[in-house]
């Protein structure tokens, strides 16, 4: 049998690229390195919804200020807040932000519809690998609350946020969708944060009174400012992908002859999601 050996060269090299294609490098520039004492963590933010507050993020990571401090309030099931508690660590970074809660959708928007209606939003997608919502009517995007969502905690004045943060490690915290300005999400590390201390169950503020019963933050930093042999290789599937595509048609119908129960069709954002991977060196 004669093997055309120049077109299999080719469909292999169209394969590779095709392949490629699933799937994304996150932008170094918009990745920040938490080293706590349960492990690695590795967040990718979200300029395109938060300019403001990334930025102020950033520079507060730059400048160290989250070196040293800790985890200080963390509710089993619902989030874990970080920063400093005494709000007397100086910082040339804490003006108060106007919120960013949402966007006016652009005419190059990549939101992807997953899901209409949403039990909150009138629809549900992703932007930029990120599960998002919209409303049609008043064309306005914002991102949604699932477990790893990075944002900035605030006082009952919806413009006061400076400088703390936390992050959802229990059920999706959808109430919280359009209420704080999210800035990002965990992308590696969702077991080092989900290992932080909690409060005790009784404590229903979260807030852990006793530092030495918090778990620190040993440091932070911009993932330019990580050496490159440290760095961890991390790719994204990308949500327009056929793999991801055909994940989402077959949660949607639950054609496979385990499920006896076939749903309604309808998907969790939060739980359907383009997949992460720590790439082979």
């Amino acid at each position: 049998m004669k093997i055309n050996y120049a077109f299999l060269c080719c469909w292999i090299l169209s394969f590779n690229v095709f392949a490629a294609d699933q799937w994304r490098t996150p932008n170094a520039e918009n990745l920040v390195y938490l080293k706590l004492e349960t492990g690695t963590v590795i967040v990718e933010l979200a300029p395109f919804i938060a300019p403001n507050h990334v930025t102020q993020f950033k520079n507060l990571v730059n400048e160290g200020f989250y070196d040293g401090l800790d985890f200080y309030r963390v509710i089993d099931g619902f989030v874990a807040q970080g920063g400093d508690l005494t709000e007397q660590k100086p910082s040339n970074n804490k003006s108060k932000l106007q919120a960013e809660l949402q966007r006016t959708a652009p005419k190059n928007s990549d939101f992807m519809l997953i899901q209409s209606p949403d039990f909150i939003a009138p629809q549900t997608g992703f932007i930029n690998e990120f599960p998002a919502a919209r409303d049609p009517q008043t064309n306005q995007e914002w991102l949604v609350h699932c477990m790893g969502t990075l944002a900035f905690a605030r006082d009952t004045d919806i413009n006061s946020a400076t400088t703390e943060f936390y992050i959802v490690i229990g059920q999706a915290t959808r109430h919280l969708d359009k209420n704080m300005s999210s800035i990002g999400r965990v992308i590696y590390g969702m077991p080092a944060i989900q290992s932080l201390k909690r409060a005790h169950l009784n404590n229903a503020s979260g807030v852990i009174e006793q530092p030495e019963d918090r778990s620190k933050i040993i440091w932070a930093k911009l993932a330019t400012q990580v050496a490159k042999q440290d760095r961890i290789a991390i790719e994204i599937q990308r949500q327009d992908s056929a793999e991801f595509k055909k994940r989402l048609k077959e949660a949607k119908t639950l054609e496979n002859e385990f499920f006896h129960y076939k749903g309604n069709g309808n998907l969790d954002v939060c739980y359907y999601k383009p997949k992460i991977r720590a790439k082979s060196n």
